[in-house]
């Protein structure tokens, strides 16, 4: 008897441990992932605090974690509002952006290159996931092959190849190498077709449907998601895309994107030093549109590629 209630205790002992092991680790990790959060959120709250802050005063308290001399005028010159005299006084170039043609230069130029590339890497896919060839995984190991050139290895010879057909400084010219397929987007699509019924798909073919059709109305709707989340990574890459839109449509305002803009705003420093509160403003302003498809879509990125993982 004397052992059984020994055992009892000591179970129980066990279990209160346990408990306290469990909330101490639990503990230990929420302050490590807040810890990791507020080192990963510093930068940004940094340039908050830079473009809310007069650029002539910055460098009198370079340390200071508020805004210095606090104002909206940054924003104001970014926005293309502020008078050259306004500018001037709080350390800006006196020079205005443009900032709504930029903004829709890259809304156009980004939105419709990523619909075409989704557009075409799913037709893809779908032919490497979907359909039996003699030959597909050869010549989608070759295909993957693309995913090893680094980027900028393609520069110069899709600039003489832009420059030859007349599109240097229109916004088809930004859009011309990123209408197409990419790798990755082809790659993370496959994967999701290889999961496909495909008693759907062969009950479809005997109903007398083509391809275009199973395609679009089939395949297509079943991986909305995975798409929708492809979507949004092209949009982002090609969103901050610099070195292609500088070389094609730097020259025109029809067709500067507005990551060039910034920097020839970053540029534009006849006082000495760069207008770092417009510029900072600039890149906030820039970002919001991607941070608002982060926080609104995030939880279906992630789902996504853990979807894809487990097919």
């Amino acid at each position: 008897m004397a052992t059984m209630t020994k055992t009892k205790e000591s179970r129980e002992t066990e279990v209160v441990l346990g408990k306290r092991n469990s909330a101490f680790t639990r503990t230990t990790a929420n302050i490590a992932l807040t810890g990791f959060v507020l080192v990963t959120l510093f930068p940004f709250f940094y340039m908050i605090r830079t473009a809310l802050s007069t650029t002539r005063k910055l460098s009198s308290d370079p340390l200071s974690v508020l805004p210095v001399d606090f104002t909206w005028g940054a924003f104001a010159r970014v926005l293309g509002i502020a008078s050259s005299e306004q500018s001037v006084a709080e350390g800006g170039s006196g020079q205005s952006l443009d900032f709504l043609q930029y903004f829709m230069n890259s809304v156009i130029s980004t939105t419709g290159a990523t619909v075409s590339q989704i557009v075409f890497s799913a037709a893809a896919a779908y032919a490497f996931g979907v359909l039996k060839w003699r030959g597909r995984d050869a010549v989608f190991f070759v295909f993957l092959f693309a995913l090893t050139v680094p980027a900028i290895f393609l520069v110069l010879p899709n600039y003489l190849f832009i420059r030859e057909i007349g599109l240097l400084n229109t916004l088809l010219g930004v859009m011309a190498p990123n209408l197409l397929m990419a790798p990755f987007a082809v790659f993370f699509l496959r994967q999701v077709f290889l999961g496909t019924n495909m008693s759907i798909v062969e009950a479809a073919v005997i109903d007398g449907a083509n391809h275009f059709r199973i395609f679009f109305q089939i395949v297509l709707p079943m991986a909305r998601s995975q798409v929708i989340t492809v979507f949004i990574l092209q949009y982002i890459t090609i969103w901050n895309d610099y070195l292609w839109p500088l070389y094609i449509g730097s020259s025109e305002e029809t067709s500067k994107t507005l990551t060039v803009a910034l920097g020839i705003f970053k540029s534009q420093t006849p006082q000495g030093n760069p207008d770092w509160a417009g510029l900072m403003a600039g890149s906030l302003v820039a970002a919001l549109p991607m941070l608002l498809l982060m926080i609104f879509l995030g939880r279906r990125i992630v789902g996504s590629i853990q979807d894809s993982a487990v097919k």
